[in-house]
């Protein structure tokens, strides 16, 4: 007859539940695997599905009582470091919907807004389109299975333990999460140039001839512009895009490692989709 002690069944719980935490903390604030429209059921399948695959080749895990007050900060600690590992490329995707605000604010769009089911908030046209062109490109280059592999390489670099996490991972966090006005202005950036030229020459044209009326045509000839320009910049934001990718599952990956202060080896990183 089959029989199991206490210490073997605290083992088996824990050797899932943590793992399963850290899984569920990071599916729940990734991009694309946190999407508000993504039902809960599905997201709760998908981290028992990645934890019954990653739990047997975690280290081991402390021999301790899940439920007691050491077992529970450990749970919290999981949780912080998949949310802090979602919100490493969680950034990236502002950073590019930020660029996409600056863009419609500078056509003069920033009437034009929709309710963003992510941030529960507003946003403008111009950043949704944004938006929905970074999250096709973060599936045509693979970026959630790279995701998905430094989380589970984030297990040996930041091994399942009861040592206190360190508090250089959080300030790594906030260091990446300054990315986002910078990358953003760097990405609208040729939208925002031609539409400053776009400015000046209409205020030389108004200069030299006042009796043209230029809140009639200031207005669609800037949104023309700004059209003109975002589609001849799309073709050229596919690198930009990728190495922001790379850059935020490296931040991601610097969050484990400095709570544990190692220095893992690096994991594949995002390719360019062909053509």
């Amino acid at each position: 007859m089959l029989s199991l002690t206490t210490g073997e069944m605290n083992a088996w719980i824990a050797g899932l539940l943590w793992p399963l935490t850290r899984i569920l903390g990071l599916v729940a604030s990734a991009p694309l695997f946190g999407n508000a429209g993504v039902p809960m059921s599905i997201k709760l399948a998908l981290g028992v599905l990645l934890a019954s695959v990653i739990a047997p080749t975690v280290p081991a895990v402390p021999a301790l009582d899940p439920t007691g007050w050491a077992g529970l900060l450990i749970l919290v600690k999981e949780l912080l470091i998949g949310v802090a590992m979602g919100l490493a490329m969680r950034i990236v995707f502002a950073a590019i919907e930020y660029a996409g605000e600056v863009a419609s604010m500078t056509m003069g769009l920033g009437f034009a807004v929709f309710f963003d089911p992510n941030s529960r908030g507003r946003s403008s046209a111009v950043s949704q389109f944004m938006a929905l062109v970074a999250t096709m490109a973060f599936l045509a280059v693979n970026a959630h299975l790279v995701l998905l592999a430094a989380l589970a390489e984030s297990f040996v670099a930041l091994p399942i333990s009861e040592t206190p996490f360190s508090g250089n991972a959080p300030l790594e966090l906030v260091r990446w999460g300054g990315k986002i006005f910078s990358t953003g202005l760097q990405l609208s950036l040729p939208i925002v140039a031609a539409l400053l030229i776009t400015n000046v020459a209409l205020g030389i044209l108004t200069r030299a001839a006042p009796q043209l009326n230029i809140f009639g045509i200031g207005f669609p000839i800037t949104l023309g512009v700004g059209f003109l320009t975002l589609s001849l910049a799309m073709p050229y934001l596919g690198m930009p895009i990728v190495n922001l990718f790379n850059a935020g599952i490296e931040a991601g990956r610097a969050v484990p490692r400095a709570g544990a202060n190692a220095t893992p080896p690096a994991p594949p990183r995002v390719q360019p989709a062909p053509g």
